[in-house]
């Protein structure tokens, strides 16, 4: 006898939960209950409760150590993610729908295959370096905006070119006729009705850009310029770690992206498979 259909839904459930307990919850209880322990119980790195708990001290050690230099590092953060992903969705809508409207000819096949080799070739550290420095961007906000908007162009542009291609070229025949220009068309007709998959972009690439660690750590060094993840350096050294405060701020960092991805989790899933209709 088989196993009936809404027996396999609720066995793909199980699994599915189990998995992501052992992937996702797992982890993240063994970051909170050792952020709670003190320093010597911390290392011993077990899942165990604290004989006695410290969460008050080790959070308050965490958010002034350094000079309060995770309180810097949370406003250097949000504004680098606040200016790169407005940025981000102004030009990759664009240009998204640019290469799905405009029939490029031959140059159509070229102009996609550069847009896709945005997501498959490793950014070059050392010639970006030096292109920065030699237009006084190196170690700048500006400088590092640009990085993170162009590291996550090619993602960010393909999701609109797929959802533009479900939106009727009638609406772009209409406005033209009504004497609306090639600005008006795309900002005031167009662009509002990328709502989904804007909302996806932002919630994606925001936390993409605040959780990122390599190209701050490359393009943006220097103490004051420090964002969320490069302050996990605070509480390592050579000898000692104090894992304590270093899982305290994992807690901390984790906490925005965590809950902007619980709220916002429908938008992301609903701006994926807008464009799976037509691509």
């Amino acid at each position: 006898m088989g196993i009936s259909k809404q027996a396999r839904r609720v066995i793909v459930a199980v699994i599915a939960l189990v998995l992501s307990t052992v992937i996702f919850w797992i982890p993240f209880y063994f970051v909170i209950i050792n952020s709670f322990k003190n320093q010597a119980e911390s290392a011993l790195m077990n899942m165990s409760w604290p004989k006695s708990f410290h969460i008050l001290e080790n959070y308050k050690a965490v958010l002034t150590a350094s000079d309060h230099m995770l309180v810097r590092a949370f406003y250097n953060s949000m504004l680098l993610t606040v200016l790169s992903i407005g940025v981000l969705i102004i030009v990759s809508a664009m240009a998204g729908f640019v290469l799905q409207r405009r029939d490029g000819g031959r140059f159509s096949s070229v102009f996609n295959f550069l847009v896709l080799a945005g997501l498959m070739i490793p950014p070059a550290i050392v010639p970006t370096i030096w292109v920065l420095d030699s237009i006084n961007l190196f170690k700048t906000l500006s400088g590092i905006t640009f990085v993170e908007v162009a590291l996550h162009f090619p993602f960010a542009a393909i999701l609109y070119k797929a959802f533009v291609a479900t939106l009727p070229r009638e609406i772009d025949e209409s406005a033209l006729i009504d004497g609306a220009g090639g600005g008006r068309l795309f900002f005031n007709i167009l662009f509002p009705l990328l709502k989904p998959v804007t909302s996806t972009i932002i919630v994606l690439e925001s936390i993409n850009v605040f959780n990122d660690f390599v190209n701050p750590l490359y393009f943006f060094p220097g103490s004051n310029n420090a964002t969320v993840q490069l302050t996990l350096y605070n509480f390592m050294s050579r000898f000692t770690t104090s894992w304590n405060l270093l899982f305290a701020d994992i807690v901390l960092i984790s906490i925005p992206m965590l809950i902007l991805f619980i709220f916002f989790n429908k938008q992301i899933v609903a701006g994926m498979t807008a464009g799976a209709v037509k691509g």
